[in-house]
């Protein structure tokens, strides 16, 4: 092909041909590997759509790369997460290296098999990006049979690298490591890796299994074949090589010992399929895919606790479609700094008129307060400006920026960061539909009593629906902690997610029972349910109320006994919440949701007026503010940490602080700058020995002096470790009281990473190994006259409360919902009863016999809330 001509790609698969911007994985969507057009097949035979040779046809046989000879490669991904199949349901008519002719068959794939085990079928056809190819013209929104015009391909752009090593001073750097990625470097891991080094004037290269590939094409990433365990050798010459290295390893250690995230969030989110009553109605319509009436029940993850009865009401996300093409660098420039800036007045005007309300509405002003953050991020702006710099609409540079972030995003380990990818979905369409001039917050009122049905509620449209009548709300996606689920139990809403795509082919309408305790949504269940739901909707009314208002009293045993139940918090809406539950303080306050998720960390001042906020609302009740605990799966991108095989054994939690002291410099200056009557305590979290807390100590009286505050403030210890539980005693002697963090003790008492989903049923902090380092922790407590609390996860769950009292714990610091529940629990048992339960586990052989023994011994805690 020469400059002049084109390449044209016939179409390699029958079926329906759409935009790539609709493929269900954001790599692909965001075109991080390459740009093009996706089909939904409706054949399971994929073909040549031109002349070329065969460079990468992996093992799994789920995707082929052809090359064709001016250069242009053109990836053929059959389906979406294919490669967790290793080969299954695909057989292989070519072999790697050979030529072929267009029309030639490539593979066969059983389709019905896919369709059941893969997340999508939807197969994307891609111009790799490091062609250098653009595509010129492509067929969209039609059907197509195999061989009709798909494409055409202008011929390779010739351009300088991105990152000449030639610039400034030469370096080079070097470094190994081993591959975390469940199906070793797919398409999805390459392109992430691939664009970590974007920025960087450097020449990266990975070696593996006896080859080597330029770290920056992701075609030849794929090529080398690399599986899980494998190890690899980066090397970086040029002014960014040691900045490369990191990068990279970075991204490999940002993926490591888990599966991508999107093949981890379906198999997760599998939905239960439609148990169906002998009242279904007919089955979905082939063209639309709804059904007309459904019975039934889905099987979902809590997210806001709690009962509901009501009518389905379906919510859509707003789809906007946007030009690719622009109308000038100037006009599209400016056509989004306009739609951007109506999108900030409206989010200013939002948290404004949220900032003085409690429950809901501060969770939304805070959320609010996000979207501007995000709204103005620069390098979110700088992606999309640089997308119409090279010609694009307004829109779609905008859409392009916000979805690479969004994979990025959703490729991580940390459920939180992953869910932040709903914000940066629901701030797309708001500027989006301000760029067209739609109203974002254009809904209808909604019914009372109505459950909402939507396939992950963008935040700004809870926000915008009136609270009051709202029932319930059922995701077919979305996870537990993203924001449209931290705002739901903010408004105390019951809220089901996960519960699959069958959910969305409910009818408007349909009688629904969401039993958000259990984790069920029962569809048109019939009569006699429904009344009995309802029944049961007033009586948790009634018994929440009663609840609630004793919840505001002291917590006492049933003989007079104080217990301090006090709250984990992150923000200021859940220390509103803790309060409104009866919380008696704050026992931990989670300090990293200021420093994760931006490029710098924050300021004094930053944290000062956050810390103050929080104690406002605490009033007079204790305020515990734990120092950062980053590193292991909490990373922080401005932290230059090393790469550790075992993160869970690295830097973690004050280790990380002692090696970055500026960071706790700062922190410590905010807390210590906190006004009004709470009671403010440091706690110290992932201490090991003595020496780290006498090094905290002796950073915070140089602070105080610096300050010149003569009042030393209480300074705490996580016991997380068997070595601190062990040396508890010694630990009393110099901290001022001790909170356990039974998730982490727990983990390394068991040696079962908390992280690991086939471990989770046997990771329970019951064991009997773990209540005897609580013991041994309370008895070195008391023999210095310091109190032992409970922070962990532990502390949460009612069942354990007495359990954790007769150990000798008289502190529990839980999540603010069970509250009232944990408070009501206590007052119904005496010291001696917990005592005599406590030493009966004590001598129990596992967790099982534990939770067994605690349930006959006090049948009446063992229910639910």
């Amino acid at each position: 092909m020469s400059q002049a001509e084109a390449l044209t790609l016939l179409a390699p698969l029958a079926g329906w041909c759409t935009p790539l911007d609709e493929a269900p994985d954001e790599v692909f969507a965001a075109r991080l590997l390459g740009d093009g057009v996706a089909i939904d097949p409706t054949e399971g035979r994929l073909y040549a759509p031109c002349d070329g040779e065969i460079v990468l046809l992996p093992a799994s046989r789920h995707a082929v790369t052809l090359r064709t000879e001016s250069g242009c490669e053109i990836l053929l991904h059959v389906g979406i997460d294919t490669v967790a199949l290793a080969g299954e349901g695909f057989e292989a008519h070519v072999r790697q290296g050979a030529r072929v002719r267009a029309g030639e068959a490539l593979l066969s794939f059983d389709l019905e098999f896919l369709a059941q085990r893969a997340r999508s079928v939807l197969t994307p056809i891609i111009v790799t990006a490091e062609s250098g190819c653009r595509i010129r013209r492509r067929s969209l929104d039609r059907g197509v049979e195999v061989g009709e015009w798909l494409m055409e391909i202008g011929p390779p752009e010739l351009a300088a690298p991105a990152a000449a090593p030639g610039r400034g001073a030469a370096g080079s750097a070097s470094r190994r490591l081993t591959v975390g990625f469940e199906h070793g470097i797919h398409a999805r891991p390459a392109a992430l890796l691939a664009g970590s080094l974007r920025t960087l004037a450097a020449d990266v290269r990975l070696s593996a299994r006896g080859r080597e590939a330029n770290a920056r094409s992701t075609v030849a990433l794929m090529g080398l074949g690399v599986r899980h365990g494998d190890e690899v050798e980066i090397r970086a010459t040029g002014p960014d090589a040691q900045n490369a290295v990191n990068a990279l390893a970075a991204a490999f250690a940002a993926h490591a010992g888990a599966p991508p995230a999107s093949v981890a969030s379906a198999s997760a989110r599998a939905p239960a399929p439609l148990v169906a009553s002998a009242r279904t109605a007919s089955a979905a319509d082939d063209a639309g895919g709804a059904t007309a009436a459904a019975t039934g029940s889905l099987k979902g993850v809590v997210a806001s606790a709690g009962l509901a009865v009501g009518p389905a009401l379906q919510l859509r996300r707003p789809e906007v479609r946007v030009r690719e093409r622009g109308a000038g660098i100037a006009a599209e420039n400016a056509a989004l700094d306009r739609a951007r800036a109506e999108v900030r007045a409206r989010l200013e005007r939002r948290a404004l008129a949220a900032a003085s309300s409690g429950g809901g509405a501060a969770a939304a002003s805070e959320i609010a307060a996000a979207h501007l953050e995000l709204l103005d991020d620069p390098e979110l702006l700088a992606a999309a400006r640089a997308a119409i710099d090279g010609g694009g609409s307004a829109g779609f540079g905008w859409r392009a920026a916000v979805r690479a972030s969004a994979a990025t995003l959703e490729a991580l380990e940390d459920a939180r960061l992953r869910e932040r990818v709903d914000d940066l979905l629901d701030l797309e369409s708001q500027v989006l539909m301000a760029l067209e001039g739609s109203a974002a917050d254009a809904l209808s009122e909604v019914p009372a009593h109505t459950i909402l049905i939507a396939r992950e509620l963008l935040p700004s449209q809870l926000i915008a629906l009136d609270e009051a009548r709202v029932a319930g709300i059922c995701m077919a996606a979305g996870g537990a902690t993203s924001h449209a689920a931290i705002l739901a139990a903010a408004m105390g809403i019951p809220a089901l997610v996960a519960l699959g795509p069958t959910l969305l082919a409910v009818p408007d309408g349909t009688p629904m029972v969401l039993d958000a305790a259990r984790g069920v949504l029962e569809i048109d269940p019939g009569e006699m349910r429904l009344a009995a739901a309802r029944a049961e909707v007033v009586a948790h009314a009634t018994r929440r109320a009663a609840l609630a208002a004793a919840a505001q009293r002291e917590c006492r045993t049933a003989d007079g006994t104080r217990i301090e139940v006090l709250a984990n918090i992150g923000s200021v809406a859940e220390a509103q919440a803790a309060v409104r539950n009866g919380a008696e303080g704050c026992g931990l306050l989670r300090t990293e949701f200021l420093f994760l998720d931006r490029q710098s960390p924050p300021t004094e001042a930053e944290q000062g007026a956050e810390y103050q906020r929080i104690a406002d609302v605490l009033g007079a009740r204790p305020l515990t503010i734990r120092t950062l605990d980053a590193g292991g799966d909490k990373p922080i991108a401005y932290l230059p940490l090393p790469a550790e095989e075992n993160p869970a054994l690295g830097l973690r939690g004050v280790r990380t602080s002692l090696v970055f002291p500026e960071l706790l410099r700062t922190q410590l200056r905010a807390v210590l700058a906190v006004r009004g009557p709470a009671h403010c305590r440091l706690l110290l979290p992932m201490i090991s020995d003595v020496e780290e807390i006498q090094a905290v100590r002796r950073l915070l009286d140089e602070v105080c002096r610096e300050l010149g505050q003569e009042e030393r403030i209480g300074v705490g210890v996580m016991i997380e470790t068997p070595a601190s539980a062990v040396l508890a005693e010694r630990i009393a002697e110099v901290a001022d009281f001790l909170s356990i963090g039974t998730n982490d003790l727990t983990q390394y008492t068991l040696a079962m990473d908390r992280g690991n989903p086939q471990l989770a049923a046997r990771l329970d902090a019951l064991h009997p190994a773990v209540l005897r380092l609580i013991a041994l922790t309370a008895d070195g407590a008391r023999k210095h006259g310091r109190h032992a609390a409970v922070c962990g996860g532990l502390a949460s769950e009612p069942l354990a409360a007495p359990l954790l009292i007769g150990l000798g714990v008289h502190e529990l610091s839980a999540v603010p919902a069970v509250i009232p529940e944990l408070k009501a629990r206590i007052a119904r048992v005496s010291l001696g009863e917990c005592r005599a339960l406590a030493r009966q586990a004590l001598e129990q052989e596992s967790a099982a016999a534990v939770r067994a023994l605690a349930a006959r011994a006090l049948p009446a805690l063992a229910g639910g809330a």
